[in-house]
């Protein structure tokens, strides 16, 4: 009884992915603060501050999918459900997944659970239709494949980002795929000696920022050369799709830090400032 009360309580509140994929959740003390104190601080701190950020072993696509797993199965397919959909389309799980995971959960949970996590997930992934379409026709304007949803590297991006690795041999090389207003995060190519990184535009248009400079524009030929130690970001431009090659350059004691995303207004701002 206590865990089917604690699963109801856990679908209908809301989580927030901070930076460091840290989840600070005060839906609980905010609603049953006063009512079961101790229920809040276990669902705040213990659930969500603890369990969903244990990404060490499990990423939060995963945690998405073992959740959705857990609700369709026991027939929780109220609105509760839709917010779990939300937050694992957030969390990098495309519509052909979605619809293959339900299809498949459909032959041990029942059909009519199905058809039901169906009508909900088809209202989430609307929009991904007409993406779909465009990202066929992208394809169609380089050589190079767009790869698979960069689940890997998702927490570091703003939007939607692919990657298809075209060689792991002698100069590791990947096709790096961004929807538009895609972009990653600040970060730095560290290396005591050497690394760094090399782009070079393929298809569409994108940026390209170092900390403390203007922004350049990156088209199919571009190519961007980053040193180590260079704190910068790359990504599309709003209205585009964009891709870029990106070269990783050996180096001694190599490494990548990530920091903060790229805010709206800064990416904003360089729009308007190009335009």
């Amino acid at each position: 009884m206590n865990r089917v009360i604690l699963i109801t309580v856990f679908s209908i509140l809301t989580l927030q992915v901070m930076a460091q994929e840290k989840i600070v959740q005060t839906a609980g003390r905010t609603q049953l603060g006063e009512f079961a104190p101790e229920f809040a601080r276990l669902n705040d701190d213990i659930l969500f501050g603890e369990v969903w950020s244990r990404n060490d072993l499990l990423s939060l696509r995963d945690r998405s999918l073992v959740t959705l797993t857990s609700f369709i199965s026991q027939g929780i397919t109220d609105t509760s459900l839709g917010f779990h959909l939300q937050e694992a389309k957030k969390n990098g799980i495309s519509r052909t997944e979605i619809s293959e995971i339900i299809t498949h959960i459909a032959f041990y949970a029942g059909w009519p659970k199905a058809w039901a996590a169906f009508r909900q997930a088809k209202e989430v992934w609307a929009e991904e239709t007409s993406a779909d379409d465009a990202k066929a026709r992208f394809q169609q304007e380089m050589i190079f494949p767009i790869g698979e949803p960069n689940t890997a590297y998702a927490k570091y991006f703003t939007g939607n980002s692919y990657l298809a690795r075209i060689s792991d041999e002698q100069v590791p090389v990947a096709n790096v795929t961004f929807e538009p207003g895609c972009r990653n995060n600040w970060h730095i190519h560290h290396a005591t000696k050497g690394g760094g990184q090399m782009l070079i535009g393929v298809a569409g248009r994108g940026w390209y920022q170092e900390w403390g400079k203007p922004a350049l524009e990156i088209l199919p030929g571009t190519v961007i050369h980053i040193p180590a130690g260079v704190k910068h970001w790359h990504g599309a431009a709003a209205d585009s799709w964009f891709a870029h090659l990106a070269f990783e350059i050996s180096g001694e004691n190599a490494s990548n830090e990530w920091f903060e995303p790229v805010t709206d207004e800064e990416y904003g701002k360089i729009e308007i400032n190009m335009n």
